[in-house]
């Protein structure tokens, strides 16, 4: 795509003036990285880091029969779900694949507020649009732009700003004026650490990124390393982790199986999925650490111990937390328990490999102690 036919964000002026590496990403000039992806990452990871992802979809379901509307498609109980929290959900398809993952919440009494996947975005709204019916109604929230602010300091920041965010607990979301605008606000994120998602009026996003990063534990951080910090955090990545193809079973994201909802087996591609959890599936996303060699990247062989081919990586890298070369593939069952020895063919030659737990560095989101 010519640079010329790409989108870009409202923030993109500001990503050029701060010299970013800009790139084509999910069809939108983005900024892959400021002054380094490692040294980005490790900020992150020890300060916080501020990413645009104003190229996500933003979208709002309302009516009376919104939510009923919304479980059709998802898995995930959303009736029960209180006001002023979110949760992660997947939109099925009618043979239990994933369309989507997002996130569903309700900062505020009026239906769902929900995010979805850039790359996505537009399938995922002309789906609603053609299967939302009673008096459901899909409203495109194109006129918004949407930042996070991520890593250990990020609180003390966005409290400094508005301190009513220090009583957030993880995905627990609100709708607030801050920083003068009415914003969407969610104790959540893609990296691993705590922070915040925080959607805004497009018009306003300038000024409240550049806010922002007045802070000296504020500095702006690209897409290149928030993808090393998904990595380690485990999360996967539509369109490259999980796909239409791919259960919420054999993708390893049963957490986002409501009982409730497994009980009544009322949303789309139920069959499939009850049948891999009673039955089990035929192949299932793990973690490696690989322990020799170049990094195995997307496309990469996943052999056995003799050398058969089994599954493929979906994501791999360096972890700079680590020290260490991840990655995440598909290997059938037998072949998923921790400690497993396999190989991964980088290059033409196999490497040795292991799977182990995911996340591969521990999530530090803040959680609040149950009552």
């Amino acid at each position: 795509m010519s640079d010329a036919a790409l989108r870009t964000t409202p923030l993109t002026a500001a990503h050029r003036a701060m010299g970013a590496r800009m790139a084509a990403f999910a069809g939108y000039d983005m900024p892959i990285q400021y002054e380094g992806v490692l040294a980005e990452h490790r900020w992150t990871r020890e300060h916080a880091g501020l990413f645009d992802v104003s190229h996500m979809g933003q979208c709002k379901i309302t009516g009376a029969d919104a939510i009923a509307q919304f479980e059709r498609f998802v898995p995930g109980d959303y009736q029960a779900l209180k006001a002023g929290k979110q949760k992660y959900s997947l939109l099925l398809n009618d043979q239990g694949g994933i369309i989507d993952d997002l996130m569903a919440g309700k900062p505020d009494h009026d239906g769902l507020f929900v995010v979805v996947n850039a790359g996505n975005k537009d399938e995922d709204f002309a789906f609603w649009q053609a299967k939302l019916s009673g008096d459901a109604k899909l409203t495109v929230l194109d006129d918004r732009a949407l930042v996070a602010i991520q890593g250990p300091e990020a609180a003390e920041v966005m409290v400094a700003h508005e301190p009513v965010l220090a009583e957030f607990g993880f995905m627990e979301s609100a709708r607030l004026m801050l920083f003068g605008v009415d914003a969407y606000v969610s104790r959540s994120g893609y990296t691993g650490e705590d922070g915040y998602e925080i959607s805004i009026p497009a018009k306003d996003a300038e000024r409240i990124w550049n806010t922002l990063l007045e802070d000296a534990r504020v500095k702006p951080v690209g897409l290149g390393a928030r993808d090393s910090l998904r990595l380690e955090a485990g999360l996967p990545l539509h369109g490259h982790d999980i796909d239409p193809s791919t259960s919420p079973v054999d993708g390893a994201l049963t957490f986002a199986l409501s009982k409730s909802r497994k009980d009544r087996a009322d949303f789309a591609g139920a069959d499939r999925v009850l049948r891999e959890l009673a039955d089990g599936p035929s192949r299932v996303r793990v973690g490696l650490i690989v322990k020799e060699g170049a990094p195995a990247r997307e496309g990469a062989e996943i052999a056995d111990a003799d050398g058969t081919v089994i599954g493929r990586v979906t994501s791999g890298g360096p972890s700079p937390t680590l020290g260490k070369n991840i990655a995440m593939g598909y290997v059938p069952p037998a072949f998923a328990g921790l400690g497993t020895a396999l190989r991964v063919i980088v290059r033409g030659k196999p490497a040795a490999a292991e799977v182990v737990p995911m996340p591969f560095v521990a999530q530090r989101y803040s959680r609040k102690p149950k009552a």
